[in-house]
């Protein structure tokens, strides 16, 4: 008996394609993934199309705020460790009052610095959101009206404040965070 292929449905058609095309992203992903500086080159360069895109269309202020914004956040998180020493000597404070503290001994456990949001996520999150930026910028429905001087400004102070605490410690201990590796700490500044 011969056997009659079966039809797919229009949604397993799409389904297949789909899944196809998120593999086909994935491997590329997974091969841009040893090129750190050419992947950042890439990204930065795309950023500079959108600010000349934004410059000569004087417009769409509000989605190049929402991109710095978001952007001031994913930073955020790539200089931020994921356990915070601090924040676990609150959480492991003992019954008797005291307070568990970073190893000072062979024998103690030593956990290294470990990003919260790693490089290749930061990368990959940032250049998602300036080519969703850019595509906003041709529609005019988000083109808002805005007074642009005052959202720099804004974002400014907001950039010093959220970044205080980390370039205090960076100064401090000598950090270089730009590594994308391991972070490198000097020695720590006397003052």
């Amino acid at each position: 008996m011969d056997s009659v292929p079966s039809e797919q449905t229009p949604f397993e058609a799409a389904s297949a394609h789909t899944s196809r095309l998120a593999r086909q992203y994935q491997a590329l992903l997974d091969q841009s993934t040893p090129f750190v500086t050419y992947r950042w080159i890439g990204t930065g360069v795309f950023l500079l199309l959108f600010f000349f895109r934004i410059l000569l269309a004087q417009g769409w202020y509000i989605v190049a705020y929402a991109l710095g914004i978001y952007l001031l956040n994913l930073f955020l998180a790539f200089l931020q460790p994921k356990f915070d020493p601090s924040n676990e000597a609150i959480d492991s404070e003992m019954e008797d009052g005291t307070a568990g503290s970073l190893p000072t001994k062979q024998d103690e456990e030593f956990k290294p610095f470990i990003r919260r949001l790693p490089e290749f996520k930061f990368w990959h999150a940032a250049t998602r959101a300036v080519a969703i930026s850019f595509t906003c910028s041709w529609f005019e429905i988000f083109n808002v009206p805005v007074f642009w001087p005052i959202l720099v400004m804004y974002w400014f102070i907001l950039f010093v404040l959220t970044m205080r605490k980390q370039i205090q410690h960076m100064i401090k201990y000598r950090y270089v965070p730009f590594t994308f590796g391991k972070a490198k700490y000097g020695k720590p500044s006397t003052s």
